[in-house]
């Protein structure tokens, strides 16, 4: 297990601010942010290039003062850091031969991972010849030969053209699961995070905001930055009040219910697929219902089978619903129609 404690660190005007976080054995663990938050320098301390205060494990042992070469990770950067003065297969070498391994297991362990990524072909070229997912291999294979048990990767599949991307995520899969491995993914690119991840960290000016499953993180922002960042759809301000066991929100005039009872100024979200459609008022259970008029009607990029409708019903409620379910009901901009979603489906913090 991997496990950070309390971690901070100032580098000029940025800081890392007590960052804790637990990383299980053979867990894939992305962290996700925009550009600046902080994530390369977090891998970074863990790899040992920064000295800071707080205090990472492996395994229970503090590695504070354990040297690099010691720690038995890989980083894998994104711009591939590869030594342009040596060739594919020195640039392979080189984290065995400053561990000081003999020359018949660093020939022996370098065609070992060679093969495996498969890329024996390019072992006497010199690396500035190379292409992008080339260069990524290599760089993967100078993390992976020295067989770490923790995988550091850098935006490992920003810089590369979308079928080697697809490549390279296969083959990380792949050598995650085989060789159980730690391996911690850094992006800010949420469907690479949500396709690799077991576990999900948001990353915000130097400190973690929330972590989890990705569906959890998604459905349950713990606050405003990280449901705007996940792109979060239906995300409100208002006043809230409880009653009877139930809060009600105001939002301009609307009031709307939910079983979450936080009172005073919050945000609350409501996800679009929690919310259902009709053209006929409907005798329903969900606390939640609104007559309106649809604004606007469009297509989700990468989710061909789904529609999103806009309704304005006082607040602007984005619903999600099949297409086969919007060709029977027929729907059209400044249509009539009527929304519903339970109290339970109101998320608020």
């Amino acid at each position: 297990m991997l496990k950070i404690q309390n971690l901070s660190l100032k580098l000029g005007k940025f800081e890392l601010k007590n960052i804790n976080l637990e990383v299980n054995q053979g867990e894939y663990f992305v962290i996700i942010g925009e550009t600046g938050a902080g994530k390369t320098i977090l891998l970074e301390c863990i790899a040992g290039l920064h000295k800071y205060s707080g205090k990472i494990f492996i395994d229970g042992i503090d590695i504070g003062n354990v040297p690099i070469e010691k720690r038995n990770i890989g980083l894998v950067y994104q711009d591939y850091a590869l030594f342009p003065n040596l060739n594919v297969r020195d640039n392979i070498k080189f984290g065995l031969k400053i561990r000081k391994f003999r020359e018949e297991m660093i020939n022996e362990y370098v065609g070992e991972i060679s093969k495996i990524l498969k890329i024996s072909y390019l072992l006497n070229r010199n690396v500035e010849t190379l292409s992008g997912g080339e260069k990524q291999r290599i760089s993967l294979a100078r993390a992976l030969v020295i067989n770490p048990k923790i995988l550091l990767l850098d935006e490992p599949l920003a810089a590369l053209d979308p079928n080697t991307q697809n490549e390279i995520k296969t083959f990380l899969k792949k050598i995650h699961k085989e060789r159980n491995l730690i391996t911690i993914h850094i992006t800010h690119n949420f469907e690479e995070a949500i396709s690799l991840a077991d576990c999900l960290a948001i990353i915000h000016s130097g400190e973690i905001l929330q972590t989890g499953k990705s569906d959890e993180i998604f459905r349950n922002p713990k606050s405003e930055f990280v449901a705007k960042f996940t792109g979060a759809e239906n995300l409100f301000e208002g006043i809230s009040r409880v009653e009877n066991g139930i809060a009600i929100i105001d939002v301009n005039g609307i009031k709307i219910y939910s079983t979450n009872l936080n009172e005073g100024n919050v945000h609350f979200l409501i996800r679009p697929e929690n919310i259902l459609i009709s053209k006929q008022y409907l005798l329903s259970s969900a606390r939640n219902s609104f007559k309106g008029k649809i604004s606007q009607i469009s297509k989700i990029p990468n989710r061909e089978s789904i529609i999103k409708v806009v309704v304005d019903a006082g607040i602007p409620l984005a619903v999600f619903i099949t297409k086969q379910a919007f060709e029977e009901l027929n729907l059209n901009i400044s249509g009539e129609i009527y929304v519903y979603f339970k109290a339970s489906g109101v998320y608020v913090f």
